[in-house]
């Protein structure tokens, strides 16, 4: 057997190792061709403010009045609020006030959702985008130019009484309304639906509240119109108004004006409603429109802060 120095050995053995793997051959793990994928950028929000301290102690004054005449201690106890009950107060919470005035009662409720997607190749924020777009479709306003093209389909396809004429003009006083089932009063193609209370997030009272409110309106002219449900183009990334009058109880009628807006990952309903304590009375849409939409506005310049 012929002797081989070591040196020579270990050369050889270095040389037949690189002849096998070849210089052209690729890691085992690799795979040529194929791009990478990066995953979606999450969204600007990571957790959510306290709902309870979200709003001023002078904003809840002149929102819920009739907190005003009660000893200091109740109204400290009003204005506190109470939470929402919730399984994950990093995803959801909520706080709702109440309080009670010889004329009428006054109720805010105000809920914070901060979208997460498990999907890597979706954003938060796109997530996001999707749920806010249902919310908005339900209440019937998919879109900037949904409102008024609703408005003169439900005029064309309700056909009031004579008997519900003077009906419909003296609710077109007080902004828009949408009645339920049964409140005895026409509602167009649609008032069955009235009868959710949830202003505007369920698909058929937001629908219902449309079509109710267009059919009034039609009656008392376009000063009306602005206080129809419609989008809202200077809130946040989007967001939507929406209006619903139902019966509470056997006589009285409650309004509940919704205002939902998105900003990011985050969306924020706001919901104010009044029942006067007269049967007769209708709350009237302006001001609690105005007030709503105050406090939205208040409540979005904290989560850009």
């Amino acid at each position: 057997m012929a002797y081989v120095p070591g040196t020579a050995l270990l050369a050889t053995l270095v040389v037949g190792c690189s002849a096998s793997t070849g210089t052209g051959s690729s890691a085992p793990d690799s795979k040529p061709g194929e791009a990478t994928v990066a995953a979606a950028a999450p969204g600007k929000y990571r957790t959510l403010p306290d709902p309870c301290r979200a709003v001023a102690t002078s904003a809840l004054k002149d929102l819920l009045p009739g907190a005003a005449e009660l000893p200091e201690e109740q109204q400290k106890k009003v204005y506190e609020g109470t939470a929402t009950v919730t399984y994950n107060t990093d995803r959801r919470v909520g706080c709702h006030w109440k309080s009670e005035a010889p004329d009428s009662s006054r109720t805010l409720f105000i809920d914070f959702e901060r979208v997460v997607s498990y999907d890597p190749s979706v954003s938060d924020d796109d997530r996001a985008r999707e749920v806010y777009t249902k919310k908005e479709t339900a209440a019937g306003l998919s879109s900037p130019s949904a409102t008024p093209s609703s408005t003169k389909d439900a005029e064309k396809q309700t056909s009031p009484s004579p008997d519900s004429a003077s009906d419909s003009a003296s609710h077109a006083l007080s902004g828009p309304a949408s009645e339920d089932k049964n409140a005895g009063e026409p509602a167009g193609e649609n008032g069955s639906a009235g009868s959710d209370t949830d202003g505007g997030t369920d698909g058929s009272a937001g629908s219902a509240g449309s079509a109710g409110s267009a059919g009034s309106a039609g009656s008392a002219g376009s000063a009306d119109e602005s206080l129809l449900p419609r989008t809202l183009d200077d809130l946040g990334d989007s967001a939507f108004l929406d209006d619903l009058l139902t019966r509470a109880g056997s006589t009285a009628k409650n309004r509940t004006v919704s205002v939902v807006f998105r900003t990011s990952n985050v969306i924020v309903t706001v919901e104010y409603t009044e029942q006067p304590t007269v049967s007769t009375v209708l709350p009237d849409s302006k001001e609690l429109q105005d007030k709503a939409q105050s406090l939205a506005r208040k409540l979005v310049d904290q989560f850009s802060e």
